[in-house]
């Protein structure tokens, strides 16, 4: 539509809205969305959208699921806008409802298919989740503002004490989704557990473990949707957590959490460091660790501290000071002069490099030096075994998404003369052999002809893919047995 026409009916339904919503107001861009729908496919990501062969815009899949999940998106941002602008879940239910609104196509076709009272109840659900995300969320209006939210949420990061091995390592974790925030361009961002493991360089059991005892039950992290399919865990960083104890309860002296009078209440480190190098084997558990990755960057925030003034910047406490700070000496990373530790030149870039230079200076870090500690250490190849596990497991679970998605069912097994026989679960839509095509597709029994938008699954089943359908499995089961019910009686 041109853009005048658009811009007219874009005001007119903003004005109709507002005395729905009287007197909060809605944006226009909320207006569009209710009235329009996502017509720039701004919430058709995953499994509902791919990318074109440019390699850069997106286009959109025509696949049952992918579209109620796309339905369901744009359904929870109106409810978003709606308890956004102090609007109540009548007038939500009024805004989808409404036949002439594309936006609520999702809650509309719940109610042809469903009832009217399963869309009720799903709007209300959508409404709860809304206005929760709405009071626990902070509403930015720039990309500026947002930089300054992760700018502010780095400098608490870097002053707050992480004590024990367990606290270190949830810094790990928190610095890895801070690195998806800074790309993202704000606190809300998505990541997968496997794409955490991979840049905290932890493993799952242990990412999961600091998940659940240092990082979500203090505020710092919100997991706000778990990840399904090809997508990740949609979360959000708070830049104003709720009381953080660094020790969890009961704290584990073998983790050294018992706090001491020697660490201070502040920390001082560069998280920027530490972020480039917690992916290397080389501060793996078994390598150099998270103790010398936190004195790494304590003392590239302030170079020439004594092991006392370390103890406060890095909140690691003295005997682990002293023993990881003579293991960076070994290692030629560190140098002392005195009492004062400081890091040697160029350390950050890698061991054996006589090139005079600031140790302030924060370049590459080129694999040959750290290379050599991981292997020192026997650490070499863990993360890329990491990695190979996780595409392995990527694929295993892509693959199984697929069968589920082809509407698979279990087969039962019996046993006959000695041999295992497999004998598929009976299901309406299942269809004789001699109605498969080649390429997958149903052919018709009377002309012999490929029927448009019908495909047959590997395990022989018959699925219907149109962008209009949004039927369930179940469903499309209770009405082909209807209609066959229905072609009987009249036979």
């Amino acid at each position: 539509m041109p853009d005048s026409t658009h811009h007219a009916l874009s005001q007119q339904n903003t004005t109709e809205f507002c005395g729905i919503l009287s007197p909060a107001k809605l944006p226009s861009a909320a207006a569009d969305l209710i009235l329009l729908g996502d017509l720039t496919g701004r919430y058709a990501t995953g499994s509902y959208s791919r990318l074109a062969s440019d390699r850069r815009s997106l286009v959109l899949r025509e696949e049952r699921q992918g579209a109620a999940e796309h339905g369901h998106r744009i359904t929870a941002a109106i409810a978003c806008h709606i308890a956004r602008a102090g609007g109540t879940i009548d007038q939500l239910t009024q805004l989808l409802l409404h036949p002439e609104h594309d936006g609520g196509r999702h809650a509309q076709n719940i109610a042809l298919r469903s009832g009217q009272p399963r869309a009720l109840d799903y709007i209300r659900r959508v409404w709860a989740s809304a206005s929760e995300a709405v009071s626990t969320t902070r509403s930015l209006s720039s990309r500026h503002e947002a930089y300054e939210v992760v700018a502010t949420l780095r400098d608490r990061i870097e002053t707050t004490p992480w004590r024990g091995e367990r606290g270190r390592t949830a810094l790990r974790v928190l610095r890895a989704h801070l690195n998806f925030a800074e790309i993202a361009g704000g606190p809300l961002h998505h990541a997968s557990e496997r794409q955490t493991a991979e840049e905290a360089g932890i493993s799952r059991t242990t990412l999961r473990a600091v998940y659940e005892t240092v990082l979500k039950p203090h505020g710092w992290l919100r997991r706000l949707r778990v990840g399904h399919g090809r997508e990740g865990s949609t979360w959000y960083l708070d830049a104003q957590p709720s009381r953080f104890r660094t020790t969890q309860y009961p704290p584990d002296p073998a983790l050294e959490e018992w706090p001491t009078p020697e660490t201070a209440t502040t920390a001082d480190i560069d998280s920027t460091v530490l972020g480039r190098l917690m992916g290397h084997d080389a501060f793996a558990h078994h390598g150099l660790g998270s103790a010398a990755l936190v004195l790494i960057s304590a003392l590239h925030a302030r170079q020439d501290q004594t092991v006392g003034e370390l103890v406060g910047t890095s909140s690691v406490s003295r005997a682990t000071t002293y023993r990881m700070l003579n293991r960076l000496a070994d290692h030629g990373l560190v140098q002392h002069t005195g009492e004062t530790w400081a890091l040697a030149p160029r350390a950050l870039e890698g061991l054996g490099n006589s090139v005079p230079a600031l140790a302030t200076e924060l370049g590459g870090v080129p694999a040959q030096g750290w290379d050599t500690v991981a292997e020192r250490h026997g650490t070499t190849g863990l993360a890329a075994r990491r990695k190979a596990l996780h595409a392995a497991q990527r694929t295993a679970y892509r693959e199984t998404l697929d069968r589920l998605a082809e509407h698979r069912s279990k087969a039962v097994v019996i046993v006959r003369d000695g041999r295992e026989v497999l004998v598929p679960a009976p299901g309406p839509d299942e269809i004789p052999p001699t109605w498969h095509a080649p390429d997958g597709r149903v052919l018709d029994p009377v002309t012999g002809r490929p029927v448009a938008d019908w495909r047959v699954a590997t395990d022989g089943r018959l699925i219907l893919i149109t962008s209009s359908d949004q039927r369930s499995y179940d469903e499309l089961a209770a009405a082909h047995a209807e209609a066959l019910s229905e072609w009987e009686s009249v036979a």
